[in-house]
């Protein structure tokens, strides 16, 4: 293709192809060999180090990066690595991220971790994969990664190997330093002779961590592939030689695939933005030179990160090379999507996607009308459907339009199901559907919208409050960047909804102007909210999206500071900790 998708018409067009005809590879490995293939002198990857310093850079051709992920995996190959076994890493944006990745996935199995989760959490998700080789960042200033993996390895039953990123060897400690170890290896070609099936698990991802057991979900190479194709098929004008800029980490779908698989498949550009990518003050401030420098063409972000690019941009760059940008993990304010669009001149386009859809299922067409809100129409090859489910997750039938029901989805890119399959019980309300957790709605024209997830209900004197229902209308608000409603227990109701906010960047707001604006938008009376609570910064994950357990911990401890105001006659200090329990929740 090459233009963009423009309506639902042309995706069932384009899907009377089976996906299979259409896949360049049949896993990840081959993915990479057909992009090298295209131009292996051309640049694969461009990594530099600080945000200040952008043009002190290092380049690796097509012909180089896919040498670097044959040397990786015959190196994990060497240290005992088959198409079973689990190699996981602890690592920033870099270079060696990118061969550890594909060139573990080529000779087993990939398990990306989010360095930032507490050692016992890291301890927990290792011991569930069965990690057999650990990758880590060494010793540097500013990085804690080694000492949590100090702390770790000898608690993990399955571990033989750990290979330090930028640090020694210490063999009788089994401790390999990546450098000097896979310097010995082929750049030329598989030792293993692997021939990987479609059907084999390519990588684990974690889907939690913040609290409570994380969900591990593996993806096959086909879930892999197919996603590959997919995005492709929807973002058609982005070709070969295009650069596609990498601010998201690569222990999360959107910087593996968006900005990591999808690119590599068709002959693009990977720029690497500083280890830290968007957390680089550097980087944001020095954006848009980046772009003209680079003639960037297409970045991932979240709506914060889009924030603090508009206030920090040069007007005096030539920015005229970005086409696309996708946005996902929070709603995207109506103010800013017009303020960004209108600054850069590209498009924005917004999407839904999880972990356990490999990465993107919903999506703005690039090339037909986006409507600002929804996350747009399902991906080619991706069936998308809003089930009415009953009070045990089982299935009663599908929504009427504009009926707000459960999002499913089910197609090539859907994971196989949680390792551990306990977790699996409640998850498929019909074959192959998978239940994503999210309210929504699907309109005449097939766009989804997103209005909450399911277990976000609020439910005040036994009525159902949806979030979507209070956060929408805040999120047209144009002094609000940032918005999420939950409930605040009452001990009448047990539940009445509050709403937080963060404001927009300098931009000052009353909790009584919030209120009285809400108060006239909500057409449910239940559903307007008793308080609002202006934050400084919302707490997000790692990927950006709103930590809705954090503000029910507020809202609890707010309640509780207000009903022991008066034990402060009786004692010197009082103190209220909130905290969330894995077996009975908030305590």
């Amino acid at each position: 293709m090459d233009s963009g998708l423009v309506s639902l018409t042309e995706i069932e067009q384009i899907e009377e192809t089976p996906i299979e005809k259409r896949l360049l590879a049949d896993n990840t490995y081959d993915l990479i060999r057909h992009g090298a293939s295209l131009d292996p002198n051309a640049p694969a990857l461009t990594f530099f180090m600080d945000g200040n310093a952008y043009k002190e850079a290092v380049t690796y051709s097509y012909a180089n990066f896919l040498g670097e992920v044959n040397r990786t995996a015959n190196m994990f190959h060497d240290l005992g690595i088959g198409p079973n076994d689990v190699v996981s890493y602890l690592l920033p944006n870099l270079p060696q991220t990118h061969f550890v990745l594909w060139g573990g996935q080529a000779a087993g199995i990939v398990n990306p971790i989010n360095p930032m989760l507490n050692a016992e959490v890291i301890q927990e998700i290792c011991e569930h994969a069965k990690t057999k080789v650990l990758v880590a960042l060494g010793s540097l200033p500013g990085s804690d990664i080694w000492e949590k993996v100090e702390k770790i390895r000898n608690q993990l039953p399955d571990l033989k190997a750990i290979v330090r990123i930028m640090g020694p060897s210490d063999t009788a400690a089994g401790i390999y330093g990546y450098e000097e170890t896979v310097a010995k290896y082929s750049a030329d070609k598989l030792d293993s002779c692997r021939k990987i099936r479609s059907d084999e698990i390519a990588a684990i991802y974690h889907t939690g961590g913040t609290t409570g057991v994380p969900k591990l979900a593996p993806h096959t190479h086909l879930n892999e592939v197919a996603m590959v194709e997919m995005v492709h098929l929807n973002f058609g004008e982005l070709q070969k030689g295009d650069t596609f800029m990498c601010g998201l980490p690569l222990f999360h779908v959107n910087g593996t695939t968006a900005t990591g698989s999808f690119p590599l498949a068709i002959g693009g550009h990977i720029l690497l933005l500083t280890p830290k990518g968007y957390r680089d003050p550097g980087v944001v401030k020095n954006f848009s030179r980046i772009v003209e420098h680079y003639r960037g063409v297409f970045f991932s972000a979240v709506p914060t990160v889009l924030s603090m690019l508009l206030a920090n941009l040069d007007t005096s760059a030539d920015i005229s090379s970005l086409k696309f940008l996708l946005c996902g993990a929070a709603p995207l304010s109506v103010q800013l999507f017009k303020d960004f669009e209108q600054s850069t001149g590209m498009k924005i386009v917004e999407g839904f996607g999880q972990t356990e859809g490999t990465c993107g299922s919903i999506v703005n067409p690039s090339g037909g009308l986006r409507k600002i809100g929804s996350v747009g129409l399902r991906l080619p090859y991706q069936q998308a459907k809003i089930f009415i489910l009953d009070d045990d997750d089982g299935f009663q039938r599908v929504a009427q339009v504009n009926e707000i029901g459960t999002l499913c989805i089910k197609g090539p890119n859907v994971f196989p199901g949680y390792l551990d399959p306990r977790q699996n019980e409640k998850i498929w309300p019909q074959p192959g559907w998978l239940n994503t957790g999210d309210l929504a709605r699907q309109d005449e024209d097939g766009y989804f919208w997103l209005t909450g997830r399911s277990k976000d209900l609020i439910i005040r004197g036994g009525h159902n409050i949806d979030p979507g229902l209070i956060e929408g209308p805040a999120q047209t608000m144009a002094e609000i960047e940032l918005a999420a409603a939950v409930g605040q227990p009452d001990a009448y109701a047990g539940e009445v909804p509050v709403i937080f906010v963060q404001p927009q960047i300098g931009v000052q707001i009353s909790s009584e102007e919030i209120l009285n604006f809400l108060a006239d938008k909500i057409g449910e009376r239940a559903a307007v909210p008793k308080e609002a609570f202006i934050l400084e910064q919302m707490p997000l994950t790692a990927v950006g999206k709103i930590f809705k357990p954090k503000l029910r911990w507020l809202a609890i401890e707010h309640v509780y500071r207000q009903a022991l105001a008066e034990t402060k006659k009786l004692v010197d200090s009082l103190e209220v900790n909130v905290d969330e329990n894995p077996v009975y929740g908030a305590l």
